[in-house]
């Protein structure tokens, strides 16, 4: 498939990424809940009629069905084609990143699918699944040893990336709970960090880091801004989308962010 037209690879990149999009918004609905992602078939969230696979087209059924239901005329949530559109587009960056060979589908684009995936569950139900961490950390292992090193951690980066990823935030959630006696992170994001160093390797577990925490302190006091006083002690916001941006940053771009104060003048 090396062969064919780039803007042909480019389609197919889209169509792929919003097949797998709707498969992610049947893992964010289903897995949290422990029930199969297989069956049955999908259905209407509201009134649970089986949808017919002309109703369950990424994004074209959603605007043709304006949003609604066709049986109970209750809303679809937004969140659908969003992710279906989302996927799309990360799964054509991933290729136009890594190019189309037998990893794009094995590794990377399976990657991209577990980060979504745990983003929209966290985002909802504050938990990060361990079939998609640990499942993730498994496969980053099992895949560092194909593909170049430019691209690629390489087995041993890959390595000491996860045990980098998981020991960091293990001891700083350690050190928290012993100074405060509350918990401030929670063992999916380690073990979500573990899985990242895994496919980006150490130095793409620190950027995650940094990027991370500076995007997630933007977010934060903006909301607590709009929240008001009252509600910043209450306020709740899952650190794990905000690792998935940081890993996805590096992932597809490397070390663009730093890379003019690295360079020697």
């Amino acid at each position: 498939m090396e062969n064919l037209p780039s803007w042909l690879t480019h389609l197919l990149s889209v169509a792929f990424g919003l097949v797998f999009g709707s498969f992610v918004n049947v893992v964010v609905a289903r897995l949290p809940k422990k029930q199969s992602i297989i069956r049955p078939s999908s259905q209407c969230v509201h009134c649970r009629k089986s949808l017919r696979w002309w109703d369950n087209i990424p994004v074209l059924s959603y605007l043709l069905l304006l949003g609604k239901c066709r049986f109970c005329k209750q809303n679809i949530s937004v969140r659908y084609p969003v992710i279906e559109v989302l996927t799309a587009a990360l799964f054509l960056a991933t290729r136009l990143r890594f190019g189309w060979t037998p990893l794009l589908w094995i590794r990377d684009w399976p990657f991209v699918v577990a980060l979504v995936s745990i983003t929209f569950i966290d985002l909802e139900h504050r938990i990060i699944p361990d079939v998609l961490s640990l499942g993730g950390l498994v496969l980053g292992l099992a895949t560092c040893w194909f593909g170049p090193t430019s691209l690629y951690p390489g087995w041993i980066l890959s390595f000491i990336g996860a045990l980098l990823g998981f020991s960091l935030f293990y001891c700083l959630a350690w050190g928290y709970y012993r100074m405060t006696g509350r918990s401030g992170l929670g063992g999916g994001d380690i073990k979500l960090l573990a899985m990242l160093g895994a496919f980006l390797g150490p130095s793409g577990v620190l950027a995650t880091i940094f990027i991370s925490s500076i995007f997630g302190s933007v977010v934060g006091i903006s909301w607590a801004l709009v929240q008001g006083k009252k509600n910043v002690m209450r306020m709740s916001i899952p650190y794990g989308p905000f690792l998935v941006v940081g890993a996805l940053y590096y992932y597809l771009l490397g070390d663009l962010l730093w890379f003019q104060f690295m360079t020697p003048i």
